[in-house]
Protein backbone atom coordinates (compact mmCIF):
# COMPACT_ATOMS: atom_id res chain seq x y z
CA UNK A 1 0.00 0.00 0.00
CA UNK A 2 1.60 3.67 -0.73
CA UNK A 3 2.04 5.26 2.37
CA UNK A 4 -0.07 8.12 3.33
CA UNK A 5 1.04 11.12 4.56
CA UNK A 6 -0.23 12.95 7.51
CA UNK A 7 -2.08 16.47 7.81
CA UNK A 8 -1.00 18.96 10.04
CA UNK A 9 2.52 20.83 9.93
CA UNK A 10 3.07 21.88 6.21
CA UNK A 11 4.47 18.75 4.40
CA UNK A 12 7.80 19.17 2.51
CA UNK A 13 6.93 20.06 -1.61
CA UNK A 14 8.43 16.90 -2.24
CA UNK A 15 5.94 14.74 0.02
CA UNK A 16 2.93 16.63 -1.71
CA UNK A 17 4.41 15.57 -5.51
CA UNK A 18 4.87 11.97 -4.16
CA UNK A 19 0.70 11.97 -2.39
CA UNK A 20 -0.51 13.55 -5.68
CA UNK A 21 1.31 11.20 -7.81
CA UNK A 22 -0.14 8.44 -6.06
CA UNK A 23 -3.84 9.86 -6.36
CA UNK A 24 -3.29 10.31 -9.91
CA UNK A 25 -2.07 6.79 -10.87
CA UNK A 26 -4.82 5.50 -9.01
CA UNK A 27 -7.08 7.13 -11.24
CA UNK A 28 -5.20 6.46 -14.24
CA UNK A 29 -5.44 2.91 -13.78
CA UNK A 30 -9.23 3.26 -12.63
CA UNK A 31 -11.02 4.39 -15.55
CA UNK A 32 -12.57 2.81 -18.69
CA UNK A 33 -11.67 4.60 -22.16
CA UNK A 34 -15.31 6.57 -23.14
CA UNK A 35 -17.10 6.71 -19.92
CA UNK A 36 -16.75 9.23 -17.02
CA UNK A 37 -15.76 7.44 -13.76
CA UNK A 38 -18.15 8.16 -10.77
CA UNK A 39 -16.67 9.55 -7.19
CA UNK A 40 -17.45 9.40 -3.81
CA UNK A 41 -15.02 11.95 -1.96
CA UNK A 42 -15.01 13.79 1.76
CA UNK A 43 -15.69 17.27 1.31
CA UNK A 44 -14.12 17.97 4.97
CA UNK A 45 -14.89 21.57 5.74
CA UNK A 46 -13.89 25.27 4.34
CA UNK A 47 -10.65 25.11 5.58
CA UNK A 48 -10.17 21.99 3.43
CA UNK A 49 -8.97 24.50 0.86
CA UNK A 50 -5.96 24.97 4.00
CA UNK A 51 -4.58 21.98 3.81
CA UNK A 52 -2.03 21.28 1.63
CA UNK A 53 -2.12 17.53 1.51
CA UNK A 54 -5.53 17.07 0.29
CA UNK A 55 -5.63 20.29 -1.85
CA UNK A 56 -2.95 18.43 -3.46
CA UNK A 57 -4.12 14.77 -3.60
CA UNK A 58 -7.91 16.71 -4.78
CA UNK A 59 -6.39 18.66 -7.58
CA UNK A 60 -4.05 15.46 -8.69
CA UNK A 61 -7.35 13.42 -8.85
CA UNK A 62 -9.55 15.60 -10.93
CA UNK A 63 -5.98 16.38 -13.17
CA UNK A 64 -6.15 12.38 -13.85
CA UNK A 65 -9.81 12.46 -15.00
CA UNK A 66 -11.53 13.12 -18.18
CA UNK A 67 -12.70 16.38 -18.67
CA UNK A 68 -16.05 16.75 -17.66
CA UNK A 69 -18.79 18.02 -19.85
CA UNK A 70 -20.52 18.87 -16.52
CA UNK A 71 -20.59 17.92 -12.85
CA UNK A 72 -23.98 16.63 -10.75
CA UNK A 73 -23.21 16.67 -7.35
CA UNK A 74 -24.91 15.00 -4.23
CA UNK A 75 -24.18 16.36 -0.93
CA UNK A 76 -24.77 15.28 2.57
CA UNK A 77 -25.74 18.69 2.97
CA UNK A 78 -29.10 19.19 1.52
CA UNK A 79 -31.66 16.59 1.90
CA UNK A 80 -35.25 17.13 0.28
CA UNK A 81 -37.70 14.99 -1.18
CA UNK A 82 -38.99 14.44 -3.52
CA UNK A 83 -35.39 14.84 -5.92
CA UNK A 84 -34.59 18.49 -6.24
CA UNK A 85 -32.41 20.07 -8.82
CA UNK A 86 -31.23 23.84 -7.70
CA UNK A 87 -29.79 26.79 -8.94
CA UNK A 88 -29.70 26.23 -13.38
CA UNK A 89 -28.58 30.03 -13.92
CA UNK A 90 -24.86 30.86 -14.45
CA UNK A 91 -22.80 32.15 -11.48
CA UNK A 92 -24.31 29.51 -9.37
CA UNK A 93 -24.61 30.90 -6.42
CA UNK A 94 -23.38 29.42 -2.75
CA UNK A 95 -25.51 28.54 0.54
CA UNK A 96 -22.82 29.40 3.59
CA UNK A 97 -24.29 26.38 5.67
CA UNK A 98 -21.54 26.60 8.19
CA UNK A 99 -20.82 28.66 11.51
CA UNK A 100 -18.27 30.03 13.60
CA UNK A 101 -15.26 30.37 10.64
CA UNK A 102 -13.46 33.34 9.49
CA UNK A 103 -15.12 35.54 7.48
CA UNK A 104 -12.96 34.97 4.57
CA UNK A 105 -14.78 31.65 4.06
CA UNK A 106 -17.95 33.61 3.61
CA UNK A 107 -16.48 36.04 0.96
CA UNK A 108 -15.68 32.67 -1.25
CA UNK A 109 -17.30 32.17 -4.61
CA UNK A 110 -17.22 29.57 -7.07
CA UNK A 111 -19.09 31.33 -10.09
CA UNK A 112 -19.84 28.18 -12.56
CA UNK A 113 -21.84 27.86 -15.44
CA UNK A 114 -24.91 26.55 -15.27
CA UNK A 115 -26.03 23.49 -16.58
CA UNK A 116 -29.68 23.65 -17.81
CA UNK A 117 -29.00 21.14 -20.39
CA UNK A 118 -28.39 18.80 -17.30
CA UNK A 119 -31.19 19.54 -15.40
CA UNK A 120 -33.38 19.26 -18.78
CA UNK A 121 -31.60 15.10 -19.09
CA UNK A 122 -32.19 14.74 -15.25
CA UNK A 123 -35.80 15.27 -16.09
CA UNK A 124 -35.78 12.71 -18.71
CA UNK A 125 -33.87 10.20 -16.89
CA UNK A 126 -36.08 10.34 -13.41
CA UNK A 127 -39.56 10.58 -15.62
CA UNK A 128 -40.38 7.40 -15.16
CA UNK A 129 -41.12 6.76 -11.38
CA UNK A 130 -39.35 9.32 -10.16
CA UNK A 131 -41.02 13.16 -8.79
CA UNK A 132 -38.72 15.87 -9.47
CA UNK A 133 -38.82 19.36 -8.22
CA UNK A 134 -36.75 22.69 -8.70
CA UNK A 135 -35.44 24.98 -6.46
CA UNK A 136 -33.79 27.46 -8.45
CA UNK A 137 -32.50 29.70 -5.98
CA UNK A 138 -30.64 27.00 -3.82
CA UNK A 139 -27.51 27.58 -4.23
CA UNK A 140 -24.16 25.03 -3.92
CA UNK A 141 -23.75 23.96 -0.43
CA UNK A 142 -19.90 23.49 1.24
CA UNK A 143 -20.12 19.77 0.39
CA UNK A 144 -20.56 20.48 -3.14
CA UNK A 145 -18.05 23.81 -3.89
CA UNK A 146 -15.40 23.17 -1.83
CA UNK A 147 -14.20 20.31 -3.31
CA UNK A 148 -14.58 22.18 -6.55
CA UNK A 149 -12.61 25.03 -5.52
CA UNK A 150 -10.03 22.36 -5.29
CA UNK A 151 -10.62 20.09 -7.99
CA UNK A 152 -11.55 22.71 -10.97
CA UNK A 153 -10.64 26.48 -9.37
CA UNK A 154 -11.21 28.16 -12.38
CA UNK A 155 -14.70 26.80 -12.45
CA UNK A 156 -15.10 26.44 -16.02
CA UNK A 157 -17.08 23.22 -15.47
CA UNK A 158 -21.15 23.79 -15.58
CA UNK A 159 -22.76 22.06 -12.43
CA UNK A 160 -25.58 21.53 -11.10
CA UNK A 161 -26.88 19.85 -7.25
CA UNK A 162 -29.06 17.70 -6.54
CA UNK A 163 -30.88 16.77 -3.27
CA UNK A 164 -31.08 13.52 -1.34
CA UNK A 165 -34.48 12.22 -1.43
CA UNK A 166 -33.52 9.85 1.02
CA UNK A 167 -31.55 8.70 3.20
CA UNK A 168 -32.42 4.86 2.66
CA UNK A 169 -29.58 3.17 0.89
CA UNK A 170 -31.50 1.30 -1.73
CA UNK A 171 -33.54 4.27 -2.26
CA UNK A 172 -30.20 5.87 -3.63
CA UNK A 173 -28.74 2.99 -5.13
CA UNK A 174 -31.94 3.20 -7.39
CA UNK A 175 -31.25 6.84 -7.78
CA UNK A 176 -27.77 6.44 -8.74
CA UNK A 177 -28.55 3.77 -11.17
CA UNK A 178 -31.44 6.42 -13.32
CA UNK A 179 -28.03 8.70 -13.36
CA UNK A 180 -25.55 6.38 -14.46
CA UNK A 181 -26.31 6.83 -18.74
CA UNK A 182 -24.85 10.38 -17.96
CA UNK A 183 -21.50 8.89 -17.51
CA UNK A 184 -21.38 7.93 -20.98
CA UNK A 185 -22.55 11.44 -21.60
CA UNK A 186 -18.99 13.38 -19.58
CA UNK A 187 -21.18 13.89 -17.11
CA UNK A 188 -19.16 13.05 -13.47
CA UNK A 189 -21.22 12.10 -10.65
CA UNK A 190 -19.94 13.13 -7.33
CA UNK A 191 -21.41 12.09 -3.86
CA UNK A 192 -19.98 14.29 -1.50
CA UNK A 193 -19.76 13.24 1.90
CA UNK A 194 -17.18 11.78 4.62
CA UNK A 195 -16.43 7.97 5.55
CA UNK A 196 -16.03 8.92 9.14
CA UNK A 197 -18.16 11.40 10.36
CA UNK A 198 -18.43 11.08 14.16
CA UNK A 199 -18.35 15.09 15.43
CA UNK A 200 -19.81 14.34 18.37
CA UNK A 201 -17.58 11.81 19.46
CA UNK A 202 -14.00 14.01 18.86
CA UNK A 203 -11.88 15.26 22.04
CA UNK A 204 -8.71 16.29 20.20
CA UNK A 205 -9.39 18.55 16.90
CA UNK A 206 -5.88 18.59 15.81
CA UNK A 207 -5.60 17.87 12.33
CA UNK A 208 -3.68 15.17 12.68
CA UNK A 209 -4.86 14.15 15.54
CA UNK A 210 -4.83 9.79 15.65
CA UNK A 211 -8.30 8.27 14.71
CA UNK A 212 -9.98 7.37 17.57
CA UNK A 213 -10.94 3.40 17.74
CA UNK A 214 -14.52 3.47 16.03
CA UNK A 215 -13.01 5.74 13.31
CA UNK A 216 -10.01 3.25 12.93
CA UNK A 217 -12.49 0.21 12.81
CA UNK A 218 -15.19 1.64 10.48
CA UNK A 219 -12.79 2.89 7.84
CA UNK A 220 -11.03 -0.80 7.75
CA UNK A 221 -14.41 -2.67 6.89
CA UNK A 222 -15.29 -0.28 4.39
CA UNK A 223 -11.85 -0.49 2.98
CA UNK A 224 -12.65 -4.08 2.83
CA UNK A 225 -16.24 -4.34 2.18
CA UNK A 226 -16.11 -1.79 -0.73
CA UNK A 227 -12.93 -3.43 -2.12
CA UNK A 228 -14.87 -6.93 -1.86
CA UNK A 229 -18.29 -4.84 -4.11
CA UNK A 230 -20.64 -6.15 -1.00
CA UNK A 231 -23.34 -3.79 -1.60
CA UNK A 232 -25.86 -5.47 0.87
CA UNK A 233 -23.20 -5.25 3.55
CA UNK A 234 -22.13 -1.70 2.83
CA UNK A 235 -26.38 -0.82 3.24
CA UNK A 236 -26.23 -2.55 6.85
CA UNK A 237 -23.26 -0.18 8.02
CA UNK A 238 -25.07 1.01 10.73
CA UNK A 239 -24.09 -2.77 12.31
CA UNK A 240 -20.34 -2.43 11.29
CA UNK A 241 -17.62 -2.04 13.66
CA UNK A 242 -17.68 1.55 15.18
CA UNK A 243 -21.12 2.15 12.84
CA UNK A 244 -22.96 3.82 15.75
CA UNK A 245 -20.07 6.58 16.74
CA UNK A 246 -18.81 6.76 13.00
CA UNK A 247 -22.76 7.96 12.10
CA UNK A 248 -24.53 8.86 14.79
CA UNK A 249 -26.35 10.60 11.74
CA UNK A 250 -25.84 8.73 8.40
CA UNK A 251 -26.16 11.77 5.77
CA UNK A 252 -22.42 11.68 5.45
CA UNK A 253 -22.01 8.48 4.23
CA UNK A 254 -25.18 7.42 1.92
CA UNK A 255 -23.88 9.67 -1.13
CA UNK A 256 -22.20 6.93 -1.04
CA UNK A 257 -24.56 4.53 -2.43
CA UNK A 258 -25.25 7.34 -5.36
CA UNK A 259 -22.05 6.77 -6.34
CA UNK A 260 -22.00 2.89 -6.05
CA UNK A 261 -25.82 3.21 -8.22
CA UNK A 262 -24.16 5.12 -10.97
CA UNK A 263 -21.19 2.45 -10.77
CA UNK A 264 -23.55 -0.63 -11.94
CA UNK A 265 -21.76 -3.14 -10.13
CA UNK A 266 -19.32 -4.05 -12.73
CA UNK A 267 -16.13 -3.51 -10.82
CA UNK A 268 -15.49 -2.79 -7.14
CA UNK A 269 -14.55 0.58 -6.31
CA UNK A 270 -11.58 1.77 -5.86
CA UNK A 271 -9.71 3.96 -3.35
CA UNK A 272 -8.21 7.14 -4.37
CA UNK A 273 -7.72 9.18 -1.05
CA UNK A 274 -7.11 7.14 2.07
CA UNK A 275 -5.37 8.57 5.67
CA UNK A 276 -7.47 10.87 8.16
CA UNK A 277 -8.11 14.59 8.87
CA UNK A 278 -9.32 15.49 12.68
CA UNK A 279 -9.29 11.59 13.43
CA UNK A 280 -11.79 11.39 10.82
CA UNK A 281 -11.75 8.88 7.77
CA UNK A 282 -11.33 10.58 4.26
CA UNK A 283 -11.41 7.69 2.02
CA UNK A 284 -12.68 8.73 -0.89
CA UNK A 285 -13.21 6.28 -4.26
CA UNK A 286 -13.97 5.74 -7.48
CA UNK A 287 -15.90 4.24 -9.91
CA UNK A 288 -15.11 2.58 -13.46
Amino acid sequence: MDEELKPGAPAPAADLRAAAATVARRAANAQVDGRMPAIYLGHGAPPLVDDALWVAQLAAWAGALPRPTAILMVSAHWEAAPTTLGATRDGVPLTYDFYGFPERYYRTVYPAPAAPGLAARLGDLLASGEQVAQQPERGLDHGAYVPLLVMYPKADVPVLQISLPSLEPARLLELGARLRPLRDEGVLVVGSGFLTHGLPFLRDFRTDAPPPAWSSEFDQWAAATLAGGDLDALAAFRDAPGGRYAHPTTEHFVPLFVTLGAGGGAAPPVTMIEGYYLGLSKRSVQVA
